[in-house]
């Protein structure tokens, strides 16, 4: 069975952990920031982890 390849769009967007979770950044930084709250921004600029949900899916786009 030939190597698995990993999905380029997702291995730019998401990043595994050393314990094989895989890290994500917020949507909605990007532009009409003027009427999003400071503590919001604040917020989105900070990375968070895919939720358990939907681990199975990232793990099949990125298989190393």
């Amino acid at each position: 069975m030939p190597k698995m390849k990993t999905h380029r769009g997702a291995a730019k967007r998401f990043k595994k952990t050393k314990s094989g979770k895989i890290k994500r950044f917020h949507a909605y930084a990007s532009h009409i920031l003027e009427k999003k709250s400071p503590k919001r921004k604040r917020r989105l600029r900070k990375a968070t982890l895919v939720s358990k949900a939907d681990h199975k899916r990232f793990e099949k786009l990125l298989p190393y």
